[in-house]
């Protein structure tokens, strides 16, 4: 069988996306075949060398030029990413106290490797999650699904993502809640779930997740 080594990287400077509380979940999640390696250091960013794949549930995406070189050479050069939830918050930052900075536009380096970002949500809630793309490795055979989360509106430009699912809440739009893209040479995948443990817990989410490192880390 083959073993992926991920680097995960959270954050504790928000108590509503503590990683210390959720990065085992996320590592549980992600399946038993992938060696995680649970970090809040972003120093570690810098020299990816050691990995197939970034697990990324950073809030705040401030990162030194050493720590940004790193991250973007790696995926540009052929690593994977797989945003996660808060991943796409790119105008947060720490105010140093558990609140938030905010940031009039979004981390330029980020927003490109994405291809979109988190402009709001509403209260967690349960709501469907529609396949859309059902002939992707990801999504292949996964059926719809029903999920307690933080539901996360998100503005983007599809014609540069393939957006494999999408929400299907009463009271937004239907926004997406997969997307995959290539970044150079790598893979990047962005699922919006995973603020709750509920979600990363959930046997069709987990499916997604394992699937999606499995994808980025494949060249």
């Amino acid at each position: 069988m083959t073993r992926y080594d991920a680097l995960v990287i959270g954050e504790n400077s928000f108590p509503f996306h503590a990683f210390d509380e959720m990065g085992q979940h996320i590592a549980t999640a992600l399946g038993s075949d992938v060696d995680a390696t649970l970090t809040t250091e972003r120093e570690t960013l810098a020299d990816l060398s050691s990995y197939d794949c970034v697990v990324d549930y950073l809030t705040d995406s401030t990162l030194t030029d050493a720590e940004r070189d790193g991250l973007f050479s790696f995926v540009r050069n052929g690593g994977g990413y797989l945003g996660l939830h808060c991943a796409a918050d790119l105008t947060s930052m720490s105010d140093g106290s558990g609140g938030i900075e905010p940031r009039e536009e979004p981390f330029p380096a980020f927003r490109e490797l994405l291809g979109g970002h988190f402009i709001g949500h509403p209260e967690q809630s349960a709501f469907g999650v529609e396949i859309v793309d059902d002939e992707h490795p990801i999504t292949d055979g996964v059926g719809n699904f029903d999920v307690y989360d933080e539901p996360y509106r998100l503005t983007y430009d599809e014609r540069e993502l393939r957006v494999l699912a999408r929400m299907n809440h009463p009271e937004l739009e239907s926004y997406p809640v997969v997307w995959v893209r290539e970044y150079g040479s790598g893979r990047v995948c962005y699922v919006s779930l995973g603020h709750t443990v509920e979600s990363l817990e959930n046997d069709t989410v987990q499916q997604l997740l394992k699937r999606a490192v499995r994808w980025i880390s494949t060249e």
